[in-house]
């Protein structure tokens, strides 16, 4: 982390900028949040050039416990154009970098009926690529159907709140 003087400020990237790559914004349709973590991510030099050039997705990805060690699976980072023979596989399973207890909390959680962990977004925090993973719980159909329409009903109200306000 920068030191700094006393009464100086520190410039963005300094202070932690958080340039998002990917979100996974159909996780939060389909899922209960319940706790989120941020882990780091075990990446190659290809796949570190491919984020920043701000390509990935993280749709069909999930967190997988083996061994006492947290594993992404299924997140699709694509061959970096310029790579040469030393470019990743798209799909590999990339290693996350996370406590012991961590790893453990998230164990005890995930044995529970019905709970799996998502990744939400992946991001360069510091010059460092993380990932922003959440303990989830699948919603039923009903449920994501109430969602939708609480979403349609604040906006319904937001939009005659405005409506009133121009009048």
């Amino acid at each position: 982390m920068a030191t700094k003087a006393p009464g100086t400020k520190l410039s963005g990237k300094a202070q932690g900028s958080r340039t998002v790559v990917a979100r996974n914004r159909k996780a939060r349709h389909d899922f209960h949040i319940e706790d989120t973590l941020e882990a780091g991510l075990v990446l190659t030099g290809t796949e570190v050039k491919s984020l920043r050039a701000g390509r990935a997705s993280l749709v069909d990805g999930w967190v997988e416990l083996i061994d006492g060690e947290a594993w992404l699976q299924g997140v699709h980072i694509p061959e970096y154009a310029e790579g040469t023979w030393t470019n990743h596989a798209p799909r590999r399973k990339r290693k996350l970098l996370l406590h012991r207890a961590q790893i453990a909390k998230l164990i005890m959680k995930t044995r529970e009926k019905g709970h799996t962990i998502v990744p939400l977004e992946l991001y360069f925090l510091d010059g460092r690529a993380k990932v922003e993973i959440a303990l989830a719980r699948g919603k039923k159909e009903y449920d994501k159907r109430h969602t939708l329409r609480e979403q349609q009903d604040t906006r319904e109200a937001a939009r005659a709140v405005a409506a009133a306000a121009r009048r």
